[in-house]
């Protein structure tokens, strides 16, 4: 089969399409045919040399796929050869194959090229969102790049639980994002996303904060939490470090939590699967969320897409389909 793999630690131009050993379905897994496989940030950091797959790992890139099953490994049932699928990975996606534990298999809940770019950002919102923060019904979510794979996904599922969204983001991205669902649209390069907050919400601020930057967010988005405020940061692209006001903390009795997901153990992604295939599924099926693709390109361009990724000029998410030119 073929895969991109990664020369050396780099920019775009260090990713190759080439010829690779076939992957083996262990006990408990199954293989996929890969169809489609989406580029994600942690993708970018892992060609970097900054964010190692975890031990066990396929070595190439690639965190989520939709395919077909074409072998079972012993012990697997409730699947078959043939099936359509999607999957969260922790790592192969950017394959013609690749071999995934059954717990992280989930049915196709749309079009099977652009269910290819679901579960990632599904697990990870779901999990965060409405795991970790516990968002309700009637709250107040801010979404930190909601121009971005995650963005456009937790806009739509926040809208979806009855919850009112504010987002950061480039001003070129605010009306289709205001299409999503989202009730403001902050351009963080020229506004102060902390003023906009306490402006729109009467001075309360939000009861959640889904945060990709870290460090240098984290005293603006403690003041932007309202009293039982949740703070849950999911990226680090700001930075790891910042200066936390455990006063502020203290008086709004507020909270700060921070996941990620890759390497959670096998049965954390299990559950973590069935949960999305339970709740977040059928509203993808129902159309009440839908995929947001900024464009399909060939898996063999993965280069490319790395490099568009990496200018973060996208909506939603840049596919990568096999043999697709």
């Amino acid at each position: 089969m073929h895969a991109i793999v990664i020369r050396e630690p780099g920019g775009p131009e260090v990713l190759d399409w080439v010829e690779v050993p076939d992957p083996v379905a262990g006990p408990g897994e199954v293989l996929v045919d890969v169809v489609a496989s989406a580029v994600n940030r942690a993708d970018l950091l892992q060609r970097a040399g900054f964010y190692d797959p975890p031990p066990g790992a396929s070595p190439y890139p690639g965190l989520e796929c939709s395919g077909r099953i074409s072998a079972l490994g012993t012990g697997v049932t409730g699947w078959q050869v043939g099936d359509e699928v999607c999957a969260l990975l922790s790592g192969g996606g950017y394959a013609e194959r690749v071999a995934v534990p059954v717990g992280q298999l989930m049915t196709v809940p749309t079009d099977l090229v652009e269910s290819g770019g679901l579960p990632e950002v599904a697990c990870t919102v779901w999990s965060n969102l409405v795991g970790s923060a516990r968002l309700a019904e009637g709250e107040t979510l801010l979404v930190h790049g909601g121009g971005s794979g995650i963005g456009t996904f937790a806009i739509q599922l926040a809208r979806a639980l009855g919850v009112r969204v504010f987002t950061t983001a480039r001003r070129a991205k605010h009306a289709a994002l205001r299409e999503l669902g989202a009730e403001l649209t902050i351009d963080y390069t020229e506004e102060d996303f902390v003023a906009a907050v306490l402006a729109a919400t009467g001075r309360r601020g939000v009861d959640v904060i889904l945060d990709i930057q870290g460090g240098d967010y984290l005293p603006r988005n403690v003041a932007a939490l309202g009293v039982g405020g949740r703070l849950v940061v999911i990226g680090l692209q700001g930075g790891r470090k910042g200066e936390l006001d455990l006063g502020q903390l203290v008086v709004k009795r507020a909270s700060v939590a921070a996941s990620t997901l890759r390497a959670r153990p096998a049965a954390e992604k299990a559950g973590i699967c069935a949960g999305v295939q339970a709740q977040v599924w059928p509203l993808v099926a129902a159309g009440r969320i839908r995929p947001v693709i900024d464009r399909r390109m060939s898996m063999a361009q993965a280069a490319g897409a790395h490099a568009l990724v990496g200018r973060n000029d996208h909506v939603g998410k840049v596919l990568l389909v096999v043999g697709e030119q």
